[in-house]
């Protein structure tokens, strides 16, 4: 990885984001919602849906294609019918950059930036994380061949969750110290997860969810209940929900490799769409007559979401050489670092 010229490339791509950001931010204030507006946002959301391809690092990939091609796009489509974080009609331009690009809540106070509850017992949590990252990248990286695959796989999945969790989470509390905005949670400890609906609707990527909810489920549920009725309408709202993560997963994996999608992850996120409607009828059936405790769904849940990915989700990860490009990018990044320090040093005992 060229680093200096990755940095080039993010800032070019960031500019192109804030002037396409700004673009609509203007142009809602004279065109109406509904269709008119969603064609001159079409446009922008296009754009958004290749800047990815400018950048080559896995983390800068990661982020712009998360945020800008998927969760920006998906608030401007959005935007365009004034539903969705985007359609207050009070709020500033600044925070429409931030909200748009960011998982984000603006603070209901309006005396600054308030304070998160236990700020201590999160710092410890992500220090923990941190560290745990550091020492599973470690293992992985080096002892990997030596392995046994599902525990490599272990080993593998959760440096994956914690990268994405921290680096979410970092990049908001960037932005959220900046314009005084409250942090919107992203993960909420999914490995305590007690159900499938619980792990996907209330523990992983809480801001999917959210964007998800009002883009794809309600409006699939709100048809679905003139053609199926109301009882089956959850139904075929689920298994789109779902296909739709798939296709925007499908894609993200296209901008890492640049190689036709092998469809594993769509398949991935279709086999987890069934297996929750059939959660939900079960439970549906049994109306709380049966329930298993804690300590043995919790298991469960984590075990059959780690089987399915080391199937479904492992192959293109490695196609993508994503933890080997992750670590070499920490290396650059260290040795860079490094030389900073060594400079200062020098330059002080001058």
């Amino acid at each position: 990885m060229e680093l200096k010229q990755e940095i080039h490339n993010l800032i070019k791509v960031s500019f192109y984001a804030y002037i396409s950001l700004g673009y609509c931010f203007f142009i809602a204030k004279i065109v109406p919602k509904g269709v008119p507006r969603l064609l001159t946002i079409l446009p922008v959301v296009i754009i958004f849906l290749t800047i990815p391809l400018f950048l080559t690092s896995v983390h800068s990939i990661g982020a712009v294609s998360f945020f800008i091609s998927w969760l920006a796009n998906f608030k401007l489509i959005l935007f365009a019918f004034e539903k969705g974080p985007l359609s207050s009609p009070s709020i500033p331009l600044i925070r429409f950059f931030a909200m748009a690009c960011f998982p984000i809540e603006v603070t209901q106070s309006s005396k600054g930036f308030s304070k998160p509850r236990n700020p201590n017992k999160k710092l410890l949590s992500y220090v923990t994380k941190g560290s745990l990252l550091a020492l599973f990248l470690s293992i992985y990286h080096n002892r990997r061949d030596a392995m046994n695959p599902m525990l490599g796989w272990i080993f593998f999945g959760f440096s994956i969750y914690l990268m994405t969790e921290l680096l979410v989470t970092l990049s908001s509390l960037i932005v959220g110290v900046f314009l005084r905005v409250e942090l919107d949670p992203q993960f909420d400890e999914p490995y305590l997860a007690t159900s499938l609906q619980d792990f996907w609707g209330r523990r992983w990527n809480v801001m999917v969810n959210r964007i998800l909810h009002p883009m794809i489920y309600d409006p699939v549920l709100k048809l679905s209940n003139r053609v199926v009725g109301r009882l089956w309408a959850p139904i075929p709202a689920i298994l789109t929900t779902f296909a739709v993560s798939g296709l925007m997963h499908e894609l993200i994996f296209f901008y890492f490799s640049r190689a036709w999608p092998t469809w594993e992850v769509m398949l991935f996120f279709c086999l987890h769409g069934v297996c929750l409607v059939m959660e939900v009828v079960i439970k549906k059936v049994i109306k709380g007559k049966l329930s298993l405790p804690r300590q043995l769904t919790a298991p469960l849940i984590v075990s059959f979401v780690l089987a399915t990915s080391y199937w479904l989700f492992l192959p293109e990860l490695l196609r993508c050489k994503m933890l080997d490009r992750a670590v070499e990018e920490y290396q650059v990044i260290s040795e860079l670092a490094l030389d900073m320090v060594r400079n200062l040093l020098i330059f002080g005992n001058l």
